[in-house]
């Protein structure tokens, strides 16, 4: 009886708690939304099941979870807590950057430098909710890392969480995967607010040829210069341009296409996986409470939320000022696209244009904003680290 009383307390039945029930429900609506619904299945499907692994309650003397490590008082590092390394130490978000470029084209871009305009516009979500965290009572750094969700770029928050607040990092990198899972559902609203019929029917010329010099050149360039601006967003933005620079040089097939597809997978389920089981409802750091059921998870989302919002509405804005200075005009809704969910804020920006004219395509011309949203976010991202890194 004693062994059987034994083997009883061992299991997770007798040391689950309500959060953790909670937790493992919300990983069950991940999945669902991924599987039935299509919310950016290859990122949402890994969470949720890496929500539900780490909410799986163990004996403290089992290293089963992210934060069972030797430094952490146990004996051995635990499989999790090693696959997490990856996230906290800052890899896999530049390798998934290498992938991305590799399977980027800056074409659009390059055709139509103005665009660049429009990406750095739509990061003023960043700098808003910036301020906001810290009116509400989040540190420097906290506000920082929070305020990089409104780029809508997972990586990058979880690269700028993992070096300045890692004790958030889950609760941003769910939020920012969950916004950008919803981009079809939080921009049209706003795009439908921010312009009007007219400017909706606008019809931009098809982006000139490029020619292969200048998309050799234009990653090199691109490194350098925003390197120079800021120092710390050389991890992301040299190795998206890595990538891109494998595939446009015409002499690294085959990286470019390792980058593009078994790295780029590789590394999206590791990261995806290990920062869902860092969701932990309860983990208690000298007596606070830092697990992800807390308030402050409450106000990340809701500052997530708010940053987004405001990205869009700056990429809007600034289109519409563009056009009072240009001849040829603009159409507003591509201002929209940039925030850096590539290309899902394109196709949201195509797909509502259509809408309105079954022949008015922008899709290439949302993806000249929505990749330079990749770069001004990751440029963003390099600011906060440069400054309280």
């Amino acid at each position: 009886m004693d062994v059987f009383l034994k083997v009883i307390e061992t299991t997770g039945f007798a040391n689950i708690s309500p959060g953790n029930l909670v937790m493992i429900a919300i990983g069950c609506i991940a999945i669902y939304l991924a599987i039935v619904k299509h919310y950016e299945p290859l990122l949402l499907l890994p969470i949720g099941f890496g929500v539900i692994a780490g909410n799986i309650p163990s004996l403290a003397s089992l290293p089963i979870g992210v934060y069972d490590t030797v430094a952490n008082g146990y004996g051995q590092n635990s499989v999790f807590s090693l696959l997490y390394f990856g996230v906290t130490s800052g890899i896999l978000p530049p390798l998934i950057f290498l992938g991305i470029g590799a399977l980027t084209d800056f074409s659009s871009l390059i055709s139509n430098p103005k665009s660049v305009l429009l990406g750095a516009a739509a990061q003023l979500g960043i700098f808003v909710t910036y301020l906001g965290a810290l009116m509400l009572g989040f540190t420097n750094l906290e506000a920082a890392s929070i305020g990089i969700i409104g780029g809508a770029d997972g990586p990058t928050s979880i690269f700028i969480s993992s070096q300045l607040a890692p004790h958030l990092l889950g609760p941003i990198a769910i939020a920012a995967y969950s916004y950008m899972a919803l981009v079809p559902l939080i921009q049209p609203p706003v795009m439908k607010l921010m312009t009007t019929k007219k400017e909706r029917l606008i019809r931009m010329k098809p982006p000139r040829m490029v020619s292969k010099r200048e998309k050799i050149i234009f990653p090199i360039i691109v490194t350098i210069v925003s390197a120079l601006i800021a120092p710390g967003s050389l991890s992301l933005v040299g190795m998206l341009m890595l990538g891109n620079l494998l595939k446009e040089s015409g002499v690294t097939e085959r990286l470019a296409k390792s980058a593009g597809s078994a790295l780029l997978d590789i590394c999206t389920v590791l990261l995806s996986f290990a920062v869902g089981a860092s969701t932990q409802a309860t983990r208690i750091v000298d007596g606070v409470n830092v697990g992800f059921l807390t308030p402050k998870s409450i106000l990340i989302f809701g500052l997530g939320l708010l940053s987004f919002i405001i990205a869009t509405f700056g990429g809007l804005l600034f289109a519409k000022i563009m056009n009072l200075f240009l001849k040829e005009k603009i159409n507003p809704l591509i201002g929209a696209s940039g925030v850096s969910a590539v290309p899902d804020s394109a196709r949201v920006v195509q797909q509502f244009a259509l809408k309105y004219d079954k022949d008015n395509h922008l899709l290439m011309q949302a993806m000249a904003s929505n990749v330079s949203g990749v770069i001004g976010s990751a440029i963003a991202a390099g600011v906060f680290i440069g400054i309280f890194g």
